[in-house]
């Protein structure tokens, strides 16, 4: 169903929300990677908000629908959204990426409500995402399992094995969201690894192809029910992203990826960010 604008308007002021708190809380604790939490910040509060079948009261709900963050590198806004969300206190987030923390630098499942899969290992996502779409048939239930992953991390051969095995097995209840920035740790995609045509690819891989705009929650939203859809293919909708959206300095910069935060920086940002308020 689509969006009204009133949703529509109500998600956004959400994304706002959420890039002002990855700020602080990156500038306040000095470490983090802000580029690809910026860029998937509607991805993750179209889903968190308005898409995924989950309930923060019982994180192990048997029929909720799954979501593994494969570029575990973005949990800071995994993070923020999941304490908006409700699955643990907002006053948890300064504690990120520090000593005894349930808040590590990559998601830990054995820690955190609300997460998954432990993931850190780029590929290790849409591979664990695919045992658990195989699960839910064996088990007979219903629900989806998205995998959020980055342009770079496909250069990864793993997501290629991974890419076959769920064409063989048909297995469209798997829906691989592509946050594609065009930009990773050490410079664009283009520079490190080239990946061309990377929807003709996933097509010569057997999966069907979906296109969105990813700064657009409305049509992220569309678009993931399109890919709800059930037709004997898994899915990927490659989202067209900003590495640093949100942050004119940081946008489309490979530097930001897990650059720490100045002063001068940190003014700068939030300015921007609240002016937009």
């Amino acid at each position: 169903m689509p969006l009204t604008k009133d949703r529509i308007a109500h998600l956004e002021g959400l994304c706002l929300k959420f890039r002002i708190s990855l700020i602080e809380t990156l500038y306040r604790i000095q470490t983090g990677h802000p580029g690809g939490s910026l860029s998937a910040t509607e991805i993750l509060t179209t889903l968190y908000f308005d898409r995924l079948r989950i309930d923060p009261r019982s994180p192990g709900w048997e029929d909720r629908d799954r979501f593994i963050l494969g570029k575990g590198h973005a949990a800071p806004m995994l993070y923020i959204v999941l304490a908006e969300r409700g699955f643990f206190p907002a006053s948890d987030l300064p504690s990120l990426r520090q000593i005894g923390s349930h808040l590590q630098g990559h998601p830990c499942a054995h820690k955190t409500p609300g997460v998954e899969l432990s993931t850190g290992p780029l590929g290790l996502g849409i591979s664990a995402g695919l045992g658990m779409a195989l699960g839910a048939r064996l088990d007979g239930k219903e629900y989806t399992t998205y995998v959020l992953m980055g342009d770079g991390e496909s250069e990864e051969g793993i997501v290629w094995e991974a890419a076959m095995a769920a064409s063989k097995f048909r297995l469209d209840n798997v829906v691989v969201i592509l946050d594609a920035n065009g930009v990773q740790l050490d410079g664009t995609v283009e520079e490190v690894m080239p990946l061309g045509d990377i929807g003709a690819k996933w097509e010569a891989f057997g999966w069907r192809v979906l296109r969105t705009d990813g700064h657009d929650v409305g049509r992220i939203a569309e678009t993931i029910d399109q890919a709800g859809v059930r037709t004997g293919k898994p899915t990927i909708v490659i989202a067209r992203t900003v590495k640093g959206k949100g942050v004119s300095f940081m946008e489309g910069k490979s530097a930001w990826h897990g650059k720490p935060i100045g002063p001068e920086e940190y003014r700068a940002a939030m300015a921007e960010l609240k002016g937009g308020m």
